[in-house]
């Protein structure tokens, strides 16, 4: 039966664990050469309204890496600029490929390509989950810090939709998210509500970074304004400019506490080069194991389908 990661919620914990542990295992195994090629034969595309960077390298990359192939479509390669309905295309490419990466902006059209897919679907970033970027992340925490147990994350910015993944990650793993956001940039309310409804885990919703920060071992950041909201990249610096990530928050955390940033970074903005540049950034580890999880995950998805 196949299936889907259009959220964190599409995963169990235990699988949630699994993809973490493999994705650590494949790393070191393409480390000593000895990476076996388990998605050989297959093909995946990769179907992209947003512009991306990590996000195709890795899953290309993930793709090559593990002896399959992989098919690169943005909107405009495909007849879905031209409006054909989601179910056509989903029905189409099922019988063309192996699995479908999609990166647009509405979380309802990728849910769509999925209901009507019979191979799996992945979320490569909407504009309200990134569940990938999330795991791994865990990924670059785990390997630093040795475990995930009792964990504490200090989300600093936007409540944007790498924070609505954070949040998810927090319910179903059942460690400790505090999210510093201005007034009137807080989270979506319905993905705080089916988190707290999970009763795993802690989430605080704090307006001070300071406090949010003080007992963190990760500190978090993403850019102010998202793709689609650069229109508003003026107001929002000036709200934001108190949540920027630099030494002085920096020193308000645990001398332990490590740095995360999903990249790009707007420096001198939400995070300074300093501390992108520090010792406690981890931001580069972080951005390499995209390819590590993708690989996990693609290993993982594209042989349940029988």
């Amino acid at each position: 039966m196949k299936r889907d990661l259009l959220t964190l919620r599409d995963l169990s914990p235990e699988e949630i664990l699994y993809l973490v542990s493999r994705a650590r295992e494949l790393k070191a195994a393409l480390a000593q050469g000895v990476l076996a090629p388990t998605c050989e034969g297959k093909i995946l595309g990769l179907i992209f309204v947003k512009p991306s960077t990590r996000t195709r390298v890795s899953f290309e990359t993930a793709m090559y890496r593990l002896g399959g192939r992989c098919l690169f479509m943005t909107a405009q390669d495909t007849q879905i600029s031209r409006q054909e309905p989601a179910a056509d295309t989903a029905r189409v490419l099922s019988r063309y490929l192996d699995g479908m990466v999609v990166r647009n902006f509405a979380q309802e059209e990728l849910e769509n390509l999925a209901k009507f897919s019979t191979i799996p679907v992945i979320n490569g970033l909407t504009d309200l989950f990134h569940p990938c970027q999330i795991l791994s992340d865990l990924v670059t925490i785990q390997e630093r810090r040795g475990s995930l147990e009792g964990l504490r994350v200090a989300w600093i910015g936007d409540g944007n939709n790498v924070a609505h993944s954070w949040i998810n990650a927090a319910a179903l793993l059942g460690f400790t998210l505090f999210l510093a956001c201005p007034p009137g940039y807080a989270p979506d309310p319905a993905v705080l509500e089916w988190a707290r409804a999970q009763n795993r885990g802690e989430i605080h919703r704090l307006e001070d970074p300071k406090e949010a920060v003080k007992s963190a071992d990760v500190l978090y950041t993403d850019v102010w304004a998202s793709m689609g909201r650069e229109e508003e990249a003026a107001v929002r610096r000036e709200a934001f400019r108190p949540y920027q990530i630099n030494e002085e928050l920096l020193g308000a955390a645990p001398s332990h506490a490590m740095v995360l940033h999903c990249l790009p970074a707007h420096r001198g903005e939400e995070i300074t080069d300093a501390v992108m540049e520090g010792p406690q950034s981890v931001v580069f580890d972080q951005a390499e194991n995209r390819l590590h999880l993708q690989m996990a995950l693609l290993e993982w998805l594209l042989n349940q389908v029988r």
